[in-house]
């Protein structure tokens, strides 16, 4: 997926909400009145700033835009959101019985369905089978909409004549192929960071000017810079920008910047969204994109075969 046009920068909420049981609990004394409810006091780094480091999951069943069936519907009733809980129980345990359905992994917008190549529930790779970070969301965004913005006509205009420069030459050689096919970059690791198919997880460091988010799919890591310096100049961009933060009380405030016109994301005006994490055990498992290149090899290779069958029959 190729964004040419960055108009604005989502600016995403990370909500993070503490783990059961990190609360510190004070037991009532005899003969008193119970104690008050105890509150939780979020840790600080050596430099007093919130302390964020450890490992979380983004993981979520709810999409980032609004299924338009939903439109004006920000949150689930109690009964849906339950409805939708059991739905997706259903579904995995028809996984377990009938496999994987197929779906399109070509990278090609519009391709016919396909087997996967492998089930991700044999390997424990479900979304289900990991710690969810369940809301009664209808969409990450936020709002009445709850979707990104269309692309300007400008923009619009030149996407398609990308796409239709492109049109039957997808797999002419490696660089034809979508970002994501090549592990060049997905557009999960963000910025916005968000949910995956599978791996929904990343790891937080903090160091006096420093913050790196480090994504478990695809191992990028984003360092961003609390040190005071501006940003890169405007000829110099890179695939998840450049990003500098703040701290405004307990608030880590980053603004990014610089991307490519390749950058794997879109958007015409600005929009937001809330995506809730829970803090996880870890580690971060390291994550080996297309297994050392031979799903791309393999890709091209099957291309060619094509082409030399396509050949022999106008041959004849």
């Amino acid at each position: 997926m190729r964004n040419q046009v960055l108009a604005s920068i989502a600016a995403l909420t990370l909500a993070i909400v503490p783990a059961a049981g990190q609360a510190t609990k004070t037991a009532p004394k005899a003969n008193t009145a119970p104690a008050a409810k105890a509150t939780w006091t979020a840790p600080r780094t050596a430099d007093g700033q919130i302390d964020l480091q450890g490992v979380w999951t983004n993981n979520t069943v709810t999409p980032l835009q609004r299924p338009r069936e939903l439109a004006g519907k920000e949150f689930y009733t109690e009964a849906e959101f339950a409805k939708l809980q059991k739905n997706q129980q259903d579904r995995l345990a028809n996984n377990y019985v009938e496999g994987e359905p197929p779906a399109n992994h070509s990278g090609v917008p519009g391709a016919a369905a396909e087997f996967v190549h492998y089930d991700h529930a044999q390997f424990g790779l479900d979304w289900l089978q990991s710690t969810m970070a369940w809301n009664r969301r209808t969409s990450l965004i936020v709002g009445p909409d709850g979707r990104i913005p269309p692309l300007t006509p400008d923009a619009q205009k030149r996407v398609a004549a990308i796409a239709a420069n492109g049109k039957g030459h997808e797999f002419d050689g490696p660089e034809n192929r979508p970002l994501g096919s090549r592990c060049v970059v997905r557009d999960n690791v963000g910025p916005p960071l968000l949910p995956t198919r599978y791996n929904s997880n990343f790891r937080i460091a903090q160091s006096p000017g420093y913050v790196v988010i480090e994504a478990e799919e695809i191992h990028d890591s984003r360092v961003i810079r609390l040190d005071g310096r501006p940003h890169l100049p405007k000829n110099v961009r890179q695939w998840m920008g450049d990003s500098i933060g703040r701290w405004e009380g307990n608030t880590l405030v980053v603004d990014t910047t610089n991307f490519t016109d390749r950058a794997p994301f879109s958007g015409a005006k600005p929009w937001s969204g809330e995506i809730p994490v829970k803090k996880i055990a870890g580690p971060l498992w390291e994550y080996a994109c297309h297994e050392a290149n031979y799903g791309l090899e393999n890709t091209l290779r099957g291309a060619r075969v094509e082409d030399a069958e396509a050949a022999k029959k106008t041959t004849k």
